[in-house]
């Protein structure tokens, strides 16, 4: 009788617990190790097991193992490759750094990730922003694509209309997407005099160069402050500083050769810069 109680007193209770099932053993093992083997619980490289495996088994043990499985993780449009341990989605993005909030996922953050792998797609929420009809809108979007981003603000794509970014590139954070309607044409060429004046310091002077400069007390718009009638004089459309760079020079170029030179009209404070003078 004395025998028998010497060796149950040498058995421990103890939880094992294998990708989150637990059960409950008893069992005579002198480590975890040896423990897991009675159970018939393979351990491989990558997979976790707590405590070691290399530690004694203690009574009242809570023993882990976690197996590893493969993750594909695509982030924003960046994959990324990783074995994890996590049994869910939202374990596994914590094992990658990604905290959940707010973005979007092609599984849920409670999905089971099974012993065979996984692939997730995740998309944060991003502040991009869209000019459209010389208007700029801040947005908060999880869009895939900039055509998603337009959807979601209900700006329509109408033929002839460019985008920028192309419709189907990514809107990383910070993104400006720009909605043009289609250019006017270039039907009067500029003459090769008018070409060569320094353009650039115009601009410089009239809005430090900024082609979305406005300025209420006219109004005025864009690069050159134009004034909505001149800008409509020289065939362009829309307001001024919804056009490129290029755009707005052209048909600046054009009203300077309108006006036969005399600059004096049209930009008083800023047209000596137009050769290299100060005004």
């Amino acid at each position: 009788m004395g025998g028998i109680l010497a060796v149950a007193a040498l058995a421990k209770d103890v939880v094992l617990i294998v990708d989150g099932r637990p059960l409950a053993v008893r069992s005579f093992a002198g480590t975890v190790q040896e423990l897991l083997g009675d159970q018939g619980v393979a351990v491989s490289t990558g997979d976790s097991v707590r405590p070691a495996a290399d530690e004694d088994v203690v009574d009242g043990d809570r023993i882990v193992v976690r197996h590893a499985r493969p993750f594909t993780l695509t982030v924003d449009g960046r994959t990324m490759h990783r074995l994890v341990t996590a049994t869910n989605v939202r374990e596994a993005l914590a094992e990658f750094d990604i905290r959940v909030a707010g973005g979007r996922m092609s599984a849920p953050p409670g999905r089971h990730v099974p012993l065979s792998g996984m692939t997730l797609t995740y998309y944060s929420r991003r502040q991009v922003y869209v000019e459209a009809d010389g208007v700029r809108l801040a947005t908060r979007t999880t869009g895939r694509t900039v055509r998603q981003v337009l959807r979601q603000r209900r700006i329509p794509i109408r033929p002839g209309y460019q985008v920028q970014p192309p419709l189907d590139s990514f809107p990383a954070q910070g993104t400006v997407i720009k909605v043009s309607p289609p250019l006017p044409p270039h039907t009067v060429p500029v003459m090769p005099d008018v070409a060569r004046l320094d353009w650039q310091a115009l601009a410089q002077c009239e809005s430090h160069g900024n082609p979305l400069a406005v300025n209420p007390a006219g109004p005025y718009y864009g690069m050159y402050q134009f004034s909505l009638p001149m800008w409509a004089t020289v065939g362009g459309i829309g307001l001024p500083h919804s056009w490129s760079v290029e755009e707005q020079t052209y048909r600046a170029q054009l009203l300077y050769q309108r006006v036969g030179g005399r600059w004096q009209g049209q930009w008083p404070q800023c047209g000596m810069r137009l050769f290299g003078r100060p005004s």
